[in-house]
């Protein structure tokens, strides 16, 4: 379990970094981050820190793919979570 909690933190930190690191190139007219890639991690349970990371730098707040997406994956994951642990 311990290990599961790492990555959980791992996988959402570097969602964070992510977001904030595609919202810096864009800014600088640089390489971006592709989208399936925030969007993987998303999936991998980085959901929480895509969501964190596109509010706190105000960054994919207004496509709808990642304003309705990302909270989406986020629900399911929750759901999936709450039916895993009920058990």
């Amino acid at each position: 379990m311990k290990i599961f909690l790492c990555y959980i933190l791992l996988i959402n930190l570097y969602g964070i970094f992510l977001i904030h690191s595609d919202k810096r190139k864009s800014q600088k007219g640089k390489w971006r981050i592709p989208e399936k890639t925030l969007f993987i991690t998303a999936l991998l349970l980085g959901s929480p820190g895509i969501l964190i990371g596109m509010h706190l730098f105000r960054h994919k707040t207004k496509h709808k793919r990642f304003a309705i997406g990302i909270p989406l994956i986020f629900i399911i994951q929750i759901l999936i979570f709450a039916k895993y642990f009920s058990l």
